[in-house]
């Protein structure tokens, strides 16, 4: 069978003082995605190799990496697209490195959580034996952005978040603006205090990298572009108008 060869980051923190990357060859399998080539060298060939993955279904978000350069989920990117390499294989990048392809991700989840991602409402007001009924136009305001996986490729592809890592970064405003859209949710308030600060959208430039890397078809760069709208027209009726007519 043909084969492949894959050159991989290699580093440990602790002990090295720069990544390496080491050579591996690989069957260059026709429905091997680079995920499955790492899952045959850690079985076959190098079990110290470490990476993040679960579902290989490109669902979970946890196995994005840096693939010849571009931000890519190793579960969709196959090996044939990339014939008769090599393949770079790196840790995604604008994060620190845990240890090979692992990156560390705590700064990350805690902007997630600023914007508060979840539906907000004062539940004592509604009626316990009534749905929160939607029309298939207001689910369609906010349904593109709650494809969001997670995983990150948008931080990885921003360079505004690699320059400057206290910008709150696309993922969380993109998941902040799918709540805002939603005709259930009386959050917006609270998530503009985040969105619109010093760390919020206006960071960003708009270089739409964000949008490219998307492996599921979201928008970021448009969610973020649309939260500079919103902040834009509540600083303006705070500074014209009196609190009884904003």
């Amino acid at each position: 069978m043909a084969e492949i060869t894959l050159r991989v980051s290699r580093y440990q923190p602790e002990t090295d003082t720069a990544p390496t990357f080491q050579e591996y060859a690989v069957p260059l399998r026709e429905d091997w995605a680079i995920l499955d080539a790492l899952n045959y060298i850690k079985d076959e060939l190098d079990p110290t190799l470490s990476y993040r993955w679960s579902c290989r279904m490109g669902i979970c978000g946890s196995c994005g990496m840096t693939v010849n350069g571009e931000p890519k989920l190793s579960c969709g990117t196959f090996l044939v697209d990339h014939a008769p390499g090599p393949i770079l294989v790196e840790p995604l990048r604008n994060f620190p490195v845990i240890r090979d392809l692992v990156i560390e991700m705590t700064d990350f989840m805690h902007k997630l959580g600023a914007v508060q991602p979840w539906i907000i409402r004062d539940e004592t007001e509604d009626d316990p034996s009534s749905e929160l009924l939607q029309t298939p136009s207001q689910l369609d305001d906010y349904k593109q952005y709650s494809m969001c996986i997670n995983c990150m490729l948008c931080y990885s592809a921003c360079p505004v978040y690699g320059l400057d890592s206290a910008f709150i970064g696309p993922a969380a405003i993109a998941l902040a603006q799918r709540y805002n859209l939603d005709s259930r949710d009386e959050g917006a308030a609270e998530r503009l205090d985040v969105l619109s600060d010093d760390e919020g959208v206006w960071g960003c430039t708009f270089v739409g990298e964000c949008t490219r890397a998307c492996p599921k078809g979201v928008d970021p760069a448009g969610a973020i572009q649309r939260a500079k709208l919103v902040a834009a027209n509540e600083a303006m009726k705070a500074f014209l108008l009196p609190k009884w007519a904003r």
